[in-house]
Parts: C-alpha cells; sequence; structure tokens
C-alpha cells in the first residue's frame, strides 16, 4: 500500500508543477467569453490496449454558427502533439479499441439518427486503416458501444418502444408518428417529461451485434488519410437496409424498464465479464420511478440473453439505494460497482461494493471512508493481485485512493489528509498505465496518464499526455483558486474560495460577485466549468464585450423602460479608487459535497437555514479579512439551489446591490408539483407537499415578498422540467408588481442548463452588465 501512497503523492507534485503562477505576464490579456469558445473540450481517454496510443474526443465550438462538433483525436501515450485521427467534417465521439488493439469503433452523426462506425486500425503507425463502415444501421439509432473482451461481439445502447418485437416495428410506428398531425400526448404514468424533454415512449436498451456485422459494406471510404467524405456520398448508402445475410443487433434486455437508466454523463452503467458471456447492467425496475432512486445492478448471458427466450437477467444488488457503473476485475473473479444506502436520496455517500462472482459475497471497501466515490478503475497489479483506483471529491479537489478488495483495511488511513489540489476523473487502466481527465479552475480537462511502479518499487511516473490549450491559455492572465475557512452554522468549519481579477492590486478596492452552487448537495473547488466560469466572472467586463456603449441604463421598475442612466468607462479606473474586474467569491456551505456525509446530510429540511447562516458568516468573514473587497458594492448569484437561495435572499437580506436568480425554486408547494424527479422534493422536504405542508413553506421565497427589494435579475429556460418556467415568471411577476427593479432572461430553446453557444454569450453578457450596473 506504501507503493500507492506515493503514487497519489506523485501525480499531485506532477500536475501542481505544471500550473502557471499568478500575476500578471507580459503580453497577457483578462479570459474572454470568446476565449472560453476557442478552448477544446476534451473527453475522456481511450488508451490502446497495450498503452502505446490514447485516441479522445475533442468537441469544437463554431460561435457564430452556434455549432459544437466533436472529433476523434489521437496522441502517443508517452506525449507529443495530437492530431485528428479521422478528419472527417462528422460529429464523431466515443472512440473505443477492439481488445486487441487492431480495431476502432465510434458513435457518428454521419447519419441520422446516430450509428456505430468501425475501422481497422494500424497499432505501430497509429492510424486508421482502409475504408471505415457502418457497423449498425437500426432505425432508432445505436450509441454507447462497447466491445466484448473476446472481441467478438459489441454491445451498445437504443431507444426502442418496449412493446415492439423488432426493427420493422419500431421503424414503423416511428413513421407513423412524424406523419400524424396530431401532436397530443397522453399520460398514465409519472416521468412523462424527464431533465428537458417529454416522454416518447420508449425505452433504452442494451442490444448486442457481431464485431463482425456489415464488415464487407465499406460504406463510407476513408482512403489513405482515413478521410470520411461522408457529405458526398448518397442517402441510400448510409440509410438503406442492414447488408444481406448480416443478422440484426439482438435486445439483451427487452422489456417497459430503461437500460441504463437516464444520467447526464459519467461512467458506463454497463459492462461485459473478461470471458465475453455475461452483461452487467443498471436498471430501475420500481414501479413509480419518479419516486425512487433504486437503481440496481442486473446480469444475463450475452448469448440468447433474452427475456423472450426465457433467460431472465439475474439481481446481484440489495441496497434500496441507488446501484450503478458495475465493472469486472481483469481476472473476471470480482465485480465491482457504486452504491448508496438510503431509497430515494440521490446525494447519499456513494460506497464501493465489490462481489466475489463465486460465492456472491458483498464487500463494502468504503465502510470506514467518509467520502462518495466518483470514477474508478481495476489495476492489474499482477497475475494474482488486483487493486482499485478512484476519486473522490474532497474540500473542493478530487484526489485519487486505493482500495484492495481482500486486504483487512482495504484503504489505508481512511480519515488521512489526501493530497491537495488534485481534481481528477475518467479513470482507465491499460497496459502498466492508468489515465486520467484532470482539470482546474484555471484550466479545461487534459489527459494525463501515471505509469504503475514495478514490483519492489516505491513510486511510479505521472506526466500530463496532452497539451490541446496550451497555447491558448499561455496568452490568459488566469488567477489562483485560493482557500479559506471560517466558523459557520453551528460553530463548525465552513470552506469558501476566492479568485482575483486579473492584474489584481491589493491596494484597490474591488466590487464582489458572490456565488452560489446548486444541488444543493453539490460543490465549489479546483475544477473547470463553461457554465459558471469564475475566471470569467472575475474578468474585467470590458474584455468581454468588445465595444460595448460607454453610457448603461440603470433600470427602474419596468424592464423596458430606464429613466436613469450613468456614464462608465468599464476599463478605466473608477472614481473611489477601484479598477476594473471583480473579486469572486464561492462558499461550500453545509450541504455540500466533499466534507463527509454528515455534512452533506445536513442541508436535507433546512433549506434556508445552516446554508443561509455559513453565506452570510463567509461574506462576513471576507469583508472583514480582505480589505480590498469593496463591501457596498457586492451582488449574489446562483443556479438551481443557488437560483432558491438567491431567491430567499431577496426576502432575508439587503445587504447585496443586485441579485441574479437562475432557474431558481421560488414557490415550494408549486415547484412540487411540476418537477419530475419527486424523490428529490421528498426527500427534501421529508415527505409529499400534503404531509409536509408546514415544512415546505417554511422555506419557501414566496412567502417572504413583503420584504424584496434589492434589484434582480431572473433567467429561466423554458426546456427545464426540473424546475418549471413558471417558478421564473412568478419570482419576475412578483417583483415588477412590487416595483422592485427587474429585469428577465427567457430562454425557450434551453432546459436547466444554458448549452447553445451564442445563448451561453448572451447569457454571460446579460448578467455581467446587470451586476456592472448596479456594482460599478
Amino acid at each position: 500500500m506504501k507503493v500507492l501512497v506515493a503514487l497519489s503523492l506523485a501525480l499531485t507534485t506532477s500536475l501542481l508543477a505544471q500550473t502557471p503562477g499568478p500575476g500578471v505576464s507580459s503580453g497577457k490579456h483578462p479570459f474572454t467569453f470568446e476565449d472560453m469558445m476557442k478552448l477544446k473540450r476534451v473527453g475522456a481517454p481511450v488508451p490502446s490496449p497495450d498503452g502505446k496510443w490514447v485516441v479522445f474526443d475533442a468537441e469544437d465550438v463554431d460561435l457564430e454558427a452556434n455549432t459544437k462538433i466533436s472529433h476523434l483525436w489521437i496522441v502517443p501515450a508517452q506525449g507529443g502533439e495530437s492530431r485528428r485521427l479521422n478528419p472527417t467534417p462528422n460529429h464523431e465521439e466515443r472512440p473505443r479499441f477492439s481488445p486487441d488493439g487492431k480495431r476502432l469503433i465510434w458513435t457518428s452523426k454521419a447519419t441520422d439518427p446516430t450509428q456505430i462506425w468501425m475501422c481497422d486500425f494500424d497499432p505501430s503507425a497509429g492510424a486508421l486503416v482502409g475504408r471505415p463502415h457502418q457497423l449498425t444501421n437500426i432505425s432508432t439509432g445505436a450509441d454507447g458501444a462497447i466491445w466484448s473482451p473476446d472481441g467478438m461481439n459489441i454491445v451498445f445502447v437504443s431507444a426502442v418502444y418496449p412493446d415492439c418485437k423488432d426493427d420493422e416495428c419500431n421503424k414503423q410506428r416511428d413513421d407513423e408518428l412524424k406523419k400524424s398531425k396530431v401532436k397530443a400526448k397522453i399520460f398514465t404514468r409519472l416521468f412523462y417529461r424527464h431533465w428537458n424533454a417529454y416522454t416518447e415512449f420508449k425505452r433504452s436498451h442494451l442490444f448486442v451485434v457481431s464485431a463482425d456485422a456489415n464488415r464487407g459494406a465499406d460504406i463510407l471510404s476513408a482512403g489513405t488519410a482515413g478521410v470520411s467524405p461522408a457529405a458526398s456520398e448518397t442517402p441510400d448508402k448510409m440509410s438503406g437496409s442492414p447488408t444481406a445475410g448480416t443478422a440484426a443487433p439482438r435486445d439483451l434486455t427487452p422489456g417497459d424498464h430503461d437500460v441504463p437508466p437516464f444520467h447526464l454523463g459519467g461512467q458506463d452503467m454497463y459492462a461485459i465479464s473478461p470471458d465475453g458471456q455475461e452483461v452487467a447492467y443498471t436498471s430501475n425496475i420500481d414501479e413509480v420511478e419518479a419516486t425512487s432512486t433504486n437503481n440496481e445492478i442486473f446480469i444475463v448471458p450475452i448469448a440468447g440473453g433474452n427475456r423472450q427466450s426465457g433467460s431472465d437477467p439475474k439481481k446481484i444488488s440489495t441496497s434500496p439505494g441507488s446501484d450503478a457503473t458495475p465493472l469486472y476485475s481483469p481476472d473476471g473473479k470480482y465485480i465491482a460497482w457504486r452504491s448508496q444506502a438510503r431509497a430515494g436520496f440521490e446525494a447519499d455517500k456513494w460506497r464501493l461494493l465489490v462481489q466475489d462472482r463465486q460465492s456472491g459475497e458483498t464487500r463494502d471497501l468504503t465502510e470506514t471512508f467518509d467520502r462518495s466515490v466518483g470514477s474508478f478503475t481495476w489495476l492489474p497489479l499482477s497475475a494474482t493481485a488486483t487493486e482499485i483506483m478512484f476519486t473522490a471529491e474532497d474540500h473542493g479537489a478530487a484526489p485519487v485512493f486505493f482500495a484492495d478488495p481482500v486486504a483487512d483495511e482495504p484503504i489505508a488511513n481512511p480519515g488521512a489528509t489526501p493530497p491537495p489540489k488534485l481534481h481528477a476523473d475518467d479513470l482507465v487502466s491499460a497496459g502498466n498505465s492508468v489515465f486520467f481527465t484532470q482539470m482546474s479552475v484555471r484550466a479545461p480537462s487534459e489527459i494525463a496518464k501515471y505509469d504503475l511502479p514495478k514490483e519492489e518499487e516505491y513510486g511510479g511516473r505521472s506526466s500530463q499526455v496532452t497539451h490541446v490549450n496550451d497555447a491558448l491559455l499561455s496568452q490568459i492572465d488566469m488567477q489562483p483558486l485560493e482557500s479559506f475557512t471560517f466558523k459557520g452554522a453551528n460553530d463548525e468549519e465552513v470552506q469558501g474560495f476566492m479568485v482575483k481579477p486579473p492584474g489584481f492590486d491589493p491596494t484597490n478596492k474591488y466590487p464582489l460577485k458572490f456565488l452560489i452552487h446548486g444541488g444543493p448537495q453539490g460543490g465549489w473547488g479546483n475544477s473547470w466549468t463553461y457554465r459558471w466560469n469564475a475566471e470569467l466572472f472575475a474578468a474585467p467586463s470590458s474584455s468581454q464585450s468588445v465595444g460595448r456603449d460607454s453610457v448603461e441604463p440603470k433600470s427602474t421598475t419596468s424592464p423596458g423602460d430606464s429613466t436613469e442612466s450613468r456614464p462608465t468607462n468599464a476599463g478605466s479606473r473608477l472614481a473611489n479608487g477601484a479598477t476594473d474586474g471583480y473579486v469572486v467569491v464561492m462558499i461550500n456551505f453545509h450541504g455540500s459535497t466533499g466534507y463527509g456525509q454528515k455534512f452533506t446530510d445536513s442541508i436535507s429540511g433546512d433549506w434556508g437555514g445552516k446554508p443561509c447562516a455559513d453565506l452570510m458568516k463567509g461574506l462576513d468573514y471576507v469583508e472583514k479579512t480582505y480589505p480590498f473587497i469593496d463591501k457596498n458594492r457586492e451582488a449574489a448569484l446562483g443556479a438551481s439551489y443557488g437560483g432558491y437561495m438567491a431567491n430567499w435572499l431577496l426576502g432575508h437580506t439587503d445587504r447585496f446591490k443586485c441579485i441574479v436568480s437562475h432557474d431558481g425554486m421560488f414557490n415550494t408547494e408549486s415547484a412540487y408539483g411540476t418537477t419530475e424527479e419527486l424523490w428529490f422534493p421528498e426527500w427534501e422536504f421529508k415527505g409529499p407537499l400534503w404531509k409536509q405542508r408546514e415544512l415546505y413553506r417554511k422555506f419557501s421565497p414566496h412567502l417572504f415578498v413583503d420584504k424584496f427589494k434589492t434589484p434582480t435579475l431572473v433567467i429561466h429556460g423554458q426546456n427545464d422540467y426540473r424546475l418549471d418556467v413558471s417558478e421564473g415568471f412568478q419570482l419576475f411577476t412578483t417583483l415588477q408588481r412590487l416595483k422592485v427593479p427587474s429585469k428577465m432572461l427567457y430562454f425557450p430553446d434551453e432546459g436547466h442548463w444554458v448549452l447553445k453557444p451564442q445563448n451561453s454569450r448572451l447569457w454571460y453578457k446579460t448578467v455581467n452588465d446587470w451586476v456592472d450596473q448596479w456594482c460599478k
């Protein structure tokens, strides 16, 4: 185990060494929105089985076209220049190597819907060979493909009508729906809409297809450079029926349940055993999915694994909470997965369970480890020894830890403080290395690796593999994330973070942007985000909106009828001695993750209590401790739960010059009836509305509107079904009737998150302009 402790330290040391120092360097400029849109969004590492190459997808944003497109890239595992693997205009993502490393599959949008494509791969040259061909041609589309370890089969996901027995039925049903003039839907159960879409009455299922399906089709030529000229092909070549003589994909998980359940990215929720004979998958079979987090782990034979043919799946998990992301050990002896103990609680501690496949005995490796397990991978240390490497959020970081399935103490020193700073994810092992993504508040994800030590060696070698954003970031003045702690509610220690503006001068005064995270069981830390980017919030607003008028309107009670204006020059020193830019402060209040489960649990049933006290005490602390913060020019901004808290603060303090409330809950009673995942309010407010009405009302912002007076920007998306757009409309209506200065930014084409590039640009400009208007 001492070797693995050294591994963690070596990773941290290496990654910290790559972080540039603070302060302004010659020729650097403040971060802008346009800079952010130029960054490549690197996906998870996909190493070749021999550990020689790493393939990954990277998304590019075309701001003017308002599009995002993903391409496949490759880089030597030992480091070097990253290059496009398949220079096609098509959107391609999620590459996966065959077990022998001689073929590659990926998901392509060359067709609509997406399908799985395959091409031969030359391991010596790191290049595609020959002509890519379309592996699947299922009318409902294919995604999420994985190889069976024996190289014989490929398992993928497709959303189908559960009562259809074949693809012809699915296609006919889809065609009828498209042709119908009636768009009405009839609902007979909950989850009629979820996240940002209404149900299409389909279910995600796992399908299996031979890896040699359509092998000779060669539908799209790659040429000598591996280019797939899909646009030049005729439609019938890409949307016709499967090649004659090729067996159609077979449904492994028929029935009226999703496999896998809805999730927003992360580790796969299904896996294939090392012998290629069995599939483990995640599914929720509870009668009322809208009130249940009870995902379970099932196994089914890959050959003939079909309930319609008599091979029913076997449930191997027993927790009433969520069980997910199964992963077999390389030797096939064990299967591991993440598990939550409590039913209905989506933020319960994620444990790491390991089951002996022969005896069926299941062991919790994290029983004495008070953090939630994130991404994990098996480490083949030798022919007889296997361990698990995993990430876990801790004090704003996501360092790596190690667990031994057979040791008396699976995790050495489970209460020890881990090395700081490292924020790792997407762990995967290949050859003698572990690959992962790393990020920080100053840089988005890049791929790194750690070479496992040889026998009797102490520690190993870590290095960064990709550097696709280095050139751009080297031109930008990014500020470090600074941590502080203070005594919050119940006199307990609470952590906060600060990002100072570019060109920071401690003798000057700066306005404050006070960010409030969502979840509520989430947290700020040394990580990157494109939606609430602290570096962008800290940068001068003038650098983010070139050519902006020097006279900004100051809203009155009517959002279209500004009667006041005041001259400002966003790039100059202001009259009170402040310079442009903001200090950004973020507090991980009670309920945040990364501080132990008791701290996370403490927010449930107390939404406006301890978290609000923490925020106010944190604000007191930074005002008293940092004289460069101008306490007369402070803005509070939050989304989701942060939007709720912004609404709560509206009725409980007038310390802020303005507030930004994005997709926040305004009325807890109406929010209950319009959300989709009912397990969430029923846990947070201790039951359904009609059983706990007083608790819902105790912490409902709408009952404190008589105290609303702070100018507020309201933002909401029409397709947000987590917190319905009516919450935003109710808030804005109330503010307008109270004649509180207010404005609403409404997105008819966004959900809980603002994702479209030009919408994102409008979001940042509107938010920053609003804060500038009241705080500059």
